[in-house]
């Protein structure tokens, strides 16, 4: 089955919209069709609306949830609108209501198998702590559209953010979104930015139900189908890559992601207090029935000391030496309702100076996490200009990172927090920033298309490695499977005509252990590529910290850079908080030996999938290992077996195709409704 037989982005079908970018350029507005342009809405231009200037805010901290990530942020808050503005009313209700879904403290974005469609999709339910659902089809079709008609008149008329925010607390307090000092934090954090795009975007309110309650309500395009332009230059017969030979050179890759330090963990605190990130200040101590917060760590919705992070990078000594690292971000902690700027800078250079210290002069090469800004997942692209860019954040991070990255990474790193080096002859690194594809990217509503023209400079990257026969390594944080769907397809159709170039890609962000197969467009049964995912350092939630070390095809001329094999450890987290007890980082598995793989190509993969569907004791294996050897307590049954193993099949979104072979005796839909375990 090919693509045109599924929904969605198709070349061949209709005419996807794009953008197109001047050759070689890099971040900055696209040149777009009528309507498109950036910044504005797609139907701005056809309600004849102009468009207003930016105006000047600081950009506040954010927000997430009961046991699931939590958003980030900072920044100071803006002062009040004009004095006698008018009572805000039914505006004030509409502007809430399309404040609350970003804010909204939720469980995790899970490692969705088939993952829904929409930026807002993990917002369909609302979730308060004792147990009662607030959802957005509580509203009615009628209702919702004229509470946003309202809010598109009034957006003209008024600008008062404080009043809007304010109401936005009490409706997060009366739906018991989240304990009321977390609404308020959490509003506070992120009325302004969300208000912003909110005017930017101006959505139709047909379009804004339709986002909210679905297409029965409305239509919306915000996030229709789009296109990249890939070269004239003819594929090449695809070529597998040859197996090394005996005693050729073997490169270590450590990989880190997801360390998420919590400068406020206090040992003995509550580890499952109200708040959506326990084991800390203000956490509170336990009741008499359970036991505190762990001295290295705690299995629950915690993250970690300082310490832990000192003690992985002092012990890595038996799992080096290392010829570079792969880091794919989220450094700061869930704490999303009460972060700043200053304190995300502070994660990133206290972090940074530690890997620094400890990895000595193996080259690192980082890519940004979703957790880095503030709000969390707030990453405008480059033509959003002033307060409300992530200048500030990028700008730290080329500092902070200058000594491993060259001027020229430097330079695109700044505009839009990705790069490309050459980090050994024969070999090119690309670190992509993965928010510009985030499903959770509230920026994205004003225009979703190539953000920063980043896909588009991916091709042109690919298409010089091909042209020189190198190889090339993917990193970034966010896996091409949770993406918006555009993203997804295009970056799939990336891979697949780049497949002989593309030797390996590695990402983070799910804090399990998991990967996600490639196969070719046509007939989507051969597999071509493999993106794998790392094990978070973090515990969050209830997993032991943890990281990953890819062996690839080493460093001499003719080398496939293709990973030969991959290795995770982990620190065992009820024995490292026994009485007396030193920590102690071991090797939990290796996955050639542990699954019987004859390679770790894409194939062996996609056998090890199905495989494990008729195996369950194989599944079992797969299900501790995923969790790092502390799986929940509840049993994976089929149904959860199947949408698991459905997981490992997508690396495109929204494409149901991809597992129709794994459950040809059911529908693919039915694992859409599967529950999956909160990750972030």
């Amino acid at each position: 089955m090919g693509p045109e037989e599924e929904e969605g982005v198709e070349r061949r079908r209709g005419s996807p919209r794009s953008c197109q970018r001047p050759a070689g350029r890099a971040g900055g507005p696209p040149r777009c069709p009528r309507g498109l342009e950036p910044g504005r809405g797609p139907e701005r231009r056809r309600r004849g609306r102009d468009r207003r200037p930016a105006r000047r805010a600081m950009p506040g901290p954010g927000v997430t949830p009961g046991r699931g990530c939590a958003r980030a942020g900072g920044g100071e808050r803006r002062p009040d609108g004009p004095r006698g503005a008018p009572r805000l009313g039914s505006l004030g209700m509409a502007l809430a209501l399309a404040l609350l879904p970003a804010l909204a403290l939720r469980t995790p974005a899970a490692a969705h198998p088939l993952p829904a469609q929409g930026l807002f999709a993990s917002f369909g339910g609302l979730v308060s702590q004792d147990g009662g659902t607030f959802g957005w089809r509580n509203l009615t079709c009628p209702a919702c559209k004229s509470l946003f008609t309202v809010l598109d008149f009034g957006l003209q008329k008024e600008n008062n953010v404080a009043r809007v925010g304010s109401l936005a607390t009490k409706l997060c307090q009366l739906l018991k979104i989240a304990p009321p000092a977390v609404c308020q934090s959490a509003v506070q954090l992120f009325e302004d930015d969300v208000v912003e795009v909110w005017r930017r975007s101006v959505l139709s309110p047909s379009e804004a139900c339709g986002l909210l309650l679905g297409p029965s309500c409305g239509h919306w395009d915000i996030f229709s189908s789009w296109n990249i332009s890939l070269p004239a230059v003819p594929k090449p017969a695809p070529r597998p890559p040859d197996p090394p030979a005996p005693g050729a050179p073997v490169s270590r890759v450590l990989f880190l992601t997801d360390l998420h330090w919590d400068r406020d963990y206090l040992e003995g605190t509550d580890p499952d207090c109200g708040d959506p990130l326990c084991c800390r200040r203000g956490s509170g101590p336990p009741p008499p029935s359970r036991q505190g917060a762990g001295y290295w760590g705690e299995y629950s919705k915690c993250d970690l000391p300082l310490r832990t992070l000192e003690s992985l990078l002092s012990g890595l000594g038996p799992a080096g030496p290392f010829d570079r690292v792969y880091w794919t971000g989220d450094i700061p902690a869930h704490n999303v309702w009460h972060q700043s700027r200053q304190d995300q800078l502070q994660a990133l250079t206290t972090v940074t100076a530690l890997v620094k210290k400890y990895l000595g002069p193996v080259p690192v090469y980082p890519a940004v996490g979703n957790h880095e800004s503030t709000p969390v997942n707030g990453f405008p692209p480059p033509f959003i200009e002033g307060n409300h860019s992530s200048r500030w954040l990028y700008e730290a991070m080329a500092e902070a990172w200058g000594p491993w990255l060259p001027a020229e990474a430097l330079h695109t790193l700044r505009t839009g927090g990705f790069y490309a080096l050459s980090p050994s002859p024969g070999l090119r690194l690309i670190s992509l920033n993965m928010n510009f594809c985030s499903r959770e990217n509230f920026w994205l509503l004003i225009n979703s298309t190539d953000p920063a023209g980043q896909l588009q400079w991916l091709v042109g990257e690919l298409q010089a490695a091909e042209d020189q026969g190198d190889k090339v390594h993917i990193i970034g944080h966010i896996p091409p499977g949770h993406c918006l769907k555009s993203w997804s397809w295009n970056y799939y159709r990336i891979i697949a005509r780049y497949e002989n170039t593309v030797a390996g890609q590695f990402f983070g962000h799910t804090h399990v252990d998991e990967f996600e197969i490639f196969y070719d467009e046509e007939t989507l049964s051969r597999p071509l590529s493999v993106a794998f995912l790392a094990p978070s350092a973090t515990t969050y939630i209830s997993l032991n910290p943890g990281y990953r070390v890819y062996l690839t095809d080493g460093n001499y001329p003719g080398s496939s850079h293709v990973v030969l094999d991959h290795e995770t450890y982990i620190l065992n987290l009820t024995q490292a908080n026994e009485p007396g007890a030193t920590p102690h980082w071991h090797l939990l598995y290796r996955a050639l030996q542990t699954y019987g793989l004859p390679n770790a190509l894409p194939a062996a993969w996609n056998d090890l999938v199905y495989r494990m569907r008729g195996d369950t004791q194989l599944f079992q294996t797969f299900w501790f290992l995923y969790h790092k050897g502390h799986p929940p307590s509840e049993p994976c049954g089929t149904p959860c077996r199947l949408a698991t193993l459905c997981a490992q099949l997508s690396a495109r979104s929204d494409s149901p195709a991809l597992c129709r072979h794994l459950v040809p005796d059911a529908s693919v839909s039915d694992l859409r409704r599967h529950p999956r375990r909160p990750l972030c």
